[in-house]
């Protein structure tokens, strides 16, 4: 008797995987253009923009709680038809760029003596601050068919009534931000779009690091290792310090915020279809009771914790000028080892922990999506958003206080808040006069005569 022979089953077909062959096919951008605009993917396009800290941390409750309010009118004014990504970057001052800005030059006169002197002030003052660079970003991108149609996005209007001034990043400066997070050792970039069309270069041979291993939970790149984390668990309030205690922690790192705001109709039905689904929940469990003759039965708490919510989410849309969005936070940190990294990650989710009652989890196997998330190009890789009001996504509040660092501006003092050094030059203020305040004996004539001979 034969046999009918066994057929194998079918395997589900294996999605091959490119492995990219050089470092510049790490970086997910397929095109730039002389006026800063990225295509980041088949139609997809984004800019960014720069803009400046306010006082929010020294300010009163009052003044607090209109900044705030000031924030969400900021938020609420985000295209719908785009994604928004705020980035805050953090970087240590370069010894050698502090050297060529700050100090001054020796001009083989008598008064060395006196330079050497202020410089090695400087020197020792610079030590002791927190030695951070903090800067802030704003990336939008969006799809269009079209480079000219992305063009037409303007987004300047929204921070003026914070007083925080937004600036265009020129393609020059966009790219410099990328070679200081990739090449953080080498201070010296220069980039002639022109100048590399006509050598025939690609222009990610400006950024690009010069090696990157992406490993199960962190990665290397060039002399420095990275790990991306994410916020896996908000907590019921988020507390408006949580990203000032993760920015103050002194060591490189990118933290954004990707933001796609909902419509206001499709947020609307959307909760709508949440609240029936409660309701017929409550329903269903009413029935039941009812038929074993169980008439007096409250509702259990988890069903009226969820109808309560869900009202309240309807309450903030429709009477509260909230909006719904949908919300992502990653953190990337560099370290100079893996044994650094590893404590590093440890204070940081537990200054999460311990400030926000929040978690940070670590991407696994997600390194290189985390990564390319989390830099400023206008992408999203992973998908683990949160759904957030206007009022809850304005609690991460980017801004803290604003720093005074002029190139060639003369020693003032220490940021209380920042603990960065003041450095101010008083000719590029809009107003140049100032006073010099305190009780006798508290050093004021010696501050005006320190002032003059700087």
């Amino acid at each position: 008797m034969l046999k009918r022979k066994k057929q194998p089953k079918a395997q589900p077909p294996v999605r091959p995987v490119r492995l990219p062959r050089s470092v510049q096919q790490l970086v997910p951008v397929r095109r730039v253009y002389p006026d800063a605009v990225w295509q980041v993917g088949a139609t997809e396009y984004s800019k960014t923009w720069s803009f400046t800290d306010i006082n929010y941390a020294v300010a009163s409750t009052e003044r607090q709680k209109s900044m705030i309010l000031a924030w969400c009118g900021v938020l609420n004014l985000l295209p719908t038809n785009a994604a928004s990504k705020i980035s805050l970057v953090n970087r240590k001052m370069d010894q050698k760029e502090f050297a060529r800005t700050q100090l001054l030059p020796l001009e083989s006169d008598k008064l060395d003596g006196y330079r050497v002197e202020y410089n090695d002030i400087l020197r020792d003052k610079a030590r002791e601050s927190n030695d951070l660079i903090r800067e802030r970003y704003l990336t939008i991108s969006v799809d269009k068919k079209t480079v000219e149609e992305a063009r037409t996005l303007d987004i300047t209007g929204g921070l003026r009534r914070l007083d925080s001034n937004l600036y265009e990043l020129p393609l020059q400066e966009r790219l410099r931000l990328f070679h200081d997070i990739f090449r953080p050792s080498e201070q010296e970039f220069q980039f002639d779009l022109k100048e590399y069309m006509r050598k025939g270069h690609d222009f990610k041979d400006a950024i690009a690091p010069e090696c990157v291993e992406f490993k199960k939970d962190c990665f290397e790149l060039g002399d420095q290792v990275g790990r991306v984390l994410f916020l896996r668990e908000y907590a019921n309030f988020i507390k408006d310090e949580l990203m000032a205690e993760l920015m103050d922690f002194p060591r490189n790192m990118v933290l954004s915020i990707d933001i796609t705001p909902v419509p206001m109709d499709v947020a609307v039905k959307d909760v709508q279809k949440k609240i029936m689904a409660v309701e017929t929940d409550i329903t269903r469990w009413q029935t039941r009771q009812n038929s074993h003759n169980n008439f007096s039965a409250t509702i259990p708490y988890e069903l009226e914790q969820a109808r309560q919510e869900t009202k309240e989410f309807m309450d903030d849309l429709t009477m509260r000028d909230q909006h719904m969005m949908y919300a992502l936070l990653t953190l990337t940190h560099f370290a100079e080892n893996e044994e650094q990294l590893d404590g590093d990650t440890e204070t940081l989710q537990s200054i999460a922990g311990s400030k926000g009652n929040c978690q940070l989890a670590i991407l696994k196997y997600q390194q290189e999506d985390g990564l390319n998330t989390c830099l400023p190009y206008g992408l999203r890789k992973i998908d683990v958003m949160r759904t957030l009001t206007t009022e809850s996504l304005a609690s991460l509040m980017p801004f803290r206080s604003q720093e005074i660092r002029h190139n060639g501006g003369i020693y003032y003092g220490v940021n209380a808040v920042s603990h960065n050094l003041i450095l101010c030059n008083r000719e590029n203020l809009l107003n140049g006069n100032g006073f010099i305040l305190g009780v006798s004996g508290s050093g004021k004539s010696f501050a005006a005569k320190q002032e003059i001979a700087s």
